[in-house]
């Protein structure tokens, strides 16, 4: 069984939920339709010519990309343009195009995690916030044989989450009261007839971007006809996610020594670099993409390094004047997101049965040659 593309793309915003972009990113289906069963999906950095016809000879029935291509607004469509025979051949041969940007950067376990996992950099926290969950109590009230049934449901749906602790709750037993009233079918109790019944008080705290599945999930398991429960937002913080990363190096190393790593773990084939080869590098901060702007949160995070693409003439020399050390392997290292995405994927459908093939793209789309 081939999964629809509306259920792959679920799966892919478990990894990196839409709501976590930042604002104004061009992200989700930018073209064709995900009203289909996907026999085959492609995952690249950029979606050109050379990777459409990759996804045709593949069989592909959808594009996952982590650039956009409709970053503007379309005017209009002309098939006889560079891009505008992209677009035909996609549409031709029905692929579907999905964008996750920003939101794959900023989520934990996405873009700049795996950068900063690949450079050995250790207890990686954000360089820049972005999103922070808002937190609400949610209370639920269970009639007592259906009680674990509903606490299961709401704290296997993701609730309950305080630190590092999960399935938290709190339950109370008590007395519930109600009147069943014409045109209705209780679970309990007959209409016109007031009802007295044991339940449990369900306390538990949920997150934002858990809240539709959790109700979702206790509505599903609880059996009455009309559920009580109440939300109440809470001024605590959540969780927060954001641009970069930033962490001890796990053993201290020359600038010439990191720079050896960033070309061999990234897999680029030179990068440019400022300042003293022989520094010693014992804190390093990441941002995938175009980070130049960072460079002064790097420093204020006490990071040696920053290591990010398309760094100007004239960011470089501002950083350098003011002493942290920039290394730029170009905006194509966030290639490695490719096979990452792809594995997370793969293991996502296999886990429910489905037999869609997930490719990582072998299409390179660096656009600059190195001599």
């Amino acid at each position: 069984m081939f999964a629809k593309g509306q259920t792959v793309i679920q799966y892919m915003e478990q990894l990196a939920p839409k709501h976590v972009a930042m604002e104004g990113d061009k992200i989700g289906l930018q073209l064709g339709t995900l009203q289909k069963e996907i026999r085959s999906v492609l995952i690249a950095l950029d979606v050109n010519e050379e990777v459409v016809d990759e996804a045709i000879s593949l069989g592909v029935d959808l594009i996952i990309a982590h650039h956009a291509i409709i970053f503007r607004p379309l005017t209009g469509l002309q098939t006889d343009t560079p891009m505008g025979k992209v677009y035909e051949k996609l549409i031709k041969n029905d692929i579907a195009v999905y964008i996750s940007h920003t939101n794959l950067d900023v989520t934990e376990g996405g873009m700049n995690d795996w950068m900063a996992e690949a450079l050995g950099i250790e207890d990686a926290t954000p360089l820049e916030d972005i999103h922070t969950d808002k937190l609400y109590k949610l209370v639920v009230f269970v009639p007592k044989d259906h009680h674990q049934n509903v606490l299961d449901a709401i704290l296997n749906a993701g609730a309950g989450w305080i630190g590092n602790y999960s399935h938290c709750s709190f339950n109370l037993e008590g007395y519930g009261t109600f009147m069943p009233r014409e045109g209705t079918a209780p679970y309990l109790g007959q209409q016109g007839k007031l009802e007295r019944a044991e339940e449990v008080r369900i306390e538990t705290i949920i997150t934002d971007s858990v809240r539709t599945k959790v109700i979702q999930a206790m509505l599903k398991k609880h059996p009455y006809e009309e559920v009580a429960y109440d939300l109440y937002p809470m001024d605590l913080k959540g969780r927060t996610l954001g641009l970069g990363r930033v962490g001890r190096v796990a053993e201290p190393v020359t600038l010439e020594q990191f720079v050896e790593r960033v070309k061999e773990k990234l897999n680029v084939p030179a990068v440019r670099v400022t300042g003293n080869l022989n520094r010693q590098i014992k804190k390093a901060a990441v941002v995938g993409g175009s980070g130049g702007r960072y460079w002064k949160h790097a420093q204020f995070r006490g990071a040696d390094v920053l290591v990010t693409g398309d760094i100007d003439y004239h960011t470089a020399q501002d950083a350098l004047m003011a002493g942290i050390t920039l290394i730029d392997p170009g905006h194509n290292a966030e290639k490695i997101m490719k096979p990452k995405v792809a594995d997370w994927l793969k293991d996502k459908l296999a886990e429910h049965k489905y037999e869609t093939k997930v490719h990582a793209s072998a299409v390179d789309t660096e656009p600059f040659m190195f001599r």
